[in-house]
């Protein structure tokens, strides 16, 4: 869950904070955002273990930071869409195998 945009008044440049998310979503993000065109930086950070909250700090050479995060997680829905229908295919075809033995 997005917590809040840190301040700052240049768009190209946000840190975002994410309440309830730690690495797992930081690097798939980071991952995803840093193939971007545009992107100077994309980076996260778990700032206490005690903390349940993940930073990701966005800078770009053009464009917004928000964009680039919007388009983002709209990407990683995605690849975890066709991850899921992958895995589901070939458990389907697996116990199909198995269950013929």
């Amino acid at each position: 869950m997005l917590l809040a945009q840190l301040a700052g008044a240049d768009p190209s440049c946000k840190t975002f904070v994410f309440e309830g998310e730690g690495h797992t979503l930081g690097n798939a993000l980071r991952a995803i955002i840093s193939s971007y065109p545009g992107v100077q930086f994309c980076g996260y950070t778990v700032p206490h273990p005690a903390e349940n909250k993940m930073h990701l700090r966005i800078q770009m050479s053009h464009g917004k930071a928000v964009d680039a995060l919007k388009r983002g997680l709209e990407d990683l829905i995605k690849v975890c869409g066709i991850t899921l229908e992958k895995f589901d295919t070939e458990f389907t075809n697996f116990n199909q195998q198995n269950s013929q033995s």
